[in-house]
């Protein structure tokens, strides 16, 4: 039954322990009794069989009294007062008996000192608040429009309603700042670093004929422990000449103050890149920044010595590999096509482990995955053939 102000009796609620009342005017009509928000005027049950937990939930979500310092609500009478630990990323202590609380903090580097907090200090921090949802964004990898999806807000406001909402132009500005901040953490890392730093520079290459260099530093810090950072990411021109290449790298290096510290570059195997390595190497032997005159500073890239092995192996099957994937890309094409193809496999009763893809040309892993799933459905190519006129590149079953 609803209860108003107006019908209703206003009774003592002094008797009541809970700090709750300090927010509600407990109320009576007839033989029911009412709790009134005096912030926003909402009626809910007074009963004394009900408890104060609801009462409890409303004070945090109301919108009117959102200037309230909620840490009251998280005591209860008497008991002792909370304590909350501050760790990094360590959330698996759990005492009720004395109500301990492990709360994981999204701070980047391990080994965070750990503290004590008092309930009564645990107002919003806006700003934390925002740069522990943009840590979690970058740490994850989700999409920054999520911030404006309904689900997340309605999720966020439940766990605490005096968070202001951030946009994708807020969160992306956040990034930028994290990305500073993490940038100048390592800067200072690597100019107290006692040891040296080697480099190495990877070149990605995408389908669409974009062309990256990746440079990772890699070092040992104070711990003994290995340590490897992506210091800058260029987008390159293949056509580019090796001393602006090797000068784009020396300025990098220069920018990060490691160029005295450097004891070897790692490079893929490509003889464009042996005129980039003499440049740099020249470079820093005039300063006497390298050991041993430079004879240990260029270090093949292993996994690159491989890739060119296997791309002269693919050579030789460049026929029957063109055939896979044009097969594939067919098949893919259209709807009814690839209809079609399931229902033969289903008669043929094929139980492959994967389905049909294209690969990455410049990725050969990913053609041998290409090639070694193909061969699970191999008996089924001739057959989408009989059925489908315009299939003129099926592989043979040999």
């Amino acid at each position: 039954m609803e209860i108003t102000e107006e019908e209703a009796v206003i009774v003592n609620s002094s008797r009541m322990k809970s700090v709750v009342w300090n927010d509600f005017d407990r109320v009576k009509k007839g033989e029911t009794f009412g709790a009134i928000c005096r912030h926003c005027k909402r009626t809910l049950s007074g009963s004394s069989t009900s408890g104060t937990s609801h009462l409890r939930n409303h004070l945090i979500r109301c919108r009117r009294r959102s200037n309230h310092d909620i840490s009251q609500l998280l005591t209860r009478g008497k008991r002792k007062q909370t304590t909350l630990a501050v760790a990094n990323f360590s959330c698996n202590q759990s005492a009720v008996g004395n109500e301990m609380v492990t709360v994981a903090s999204a701070n980047f580097e391990q080994g965070v000192e750990v503290r004590n907090m008092n309930v009564g200090s645990l107002n919003l921090d806006q700003r934390r608040s925002q740069l522990d949802l943009t840590r979690m964004i970058i740490m994850h990898g989700y999409p920054l429009g999520m911030v404006e999806d309904l689900g997340f807000k309605t999720f966020v406001q439940n766990l605490q309603p005096l968070f202001d909402f951030v946009t994708v132009n807020g969160i992306e500005a956040d990034c930028i700042e994290l990305y500073k901040r993490e940038k100048q953490r390592v800067y200072e890392e690597l100019d107290k670093l006692p040891g040296k730093v080697s480099l190495s520079a990877d070149r990605l290459a995408t389908n669409r004929g974009s062309d990256y260099l990746c440079l990772i530093a890699h070092y040992i810090d104070d711990s003994w422990e290995v340590k490897k950072k992506i210091l800058d990411f260029f987008s390159i021109d293949p056509s580019e000449a090796e001393d602006m290449l090797s000068e784009l790298i020396m300025t990098s290096l220069r920018n990060w103050d490691i160029d005295r510290k450097l004891f070897s570059l790692t490079i893929d195997n490509l003889v464009t890149y042996d005129k980039i390595v003499c440049r740099i190497r020249d470079q820093l032997c005039q300063h006497s920044f390298l050991m041993c005159e430079g004879q240990l500073f260029d270090v093949r890239c292993a996994a690159s010595m491989v890739k060119l092995l296997v791309q002269d192996v693919l050579e030789t099957s460049l026929e029957i590999t063109n055939k896979v994937r044009k097969t594939i890309q067919h098949i893919e094409g259209s709807h009814e096509t690839q209809e079609k193809f399931n229902e033969i496999v289903q008669l043929l009763g094929i139980n492959g482990q994967k389905w049909l893809s294209t690969d990455n040309p410049f990725q050969w892993n990913s053609t041998y995955l290409m090639l070694e799933t193909a061969l699970e459905y191999k008996e089924a190519f001739p057959q989408l053939q009989e059925h489908d006129p315009g299939f003129s590149m099926c592989p043979s079953g040999v």
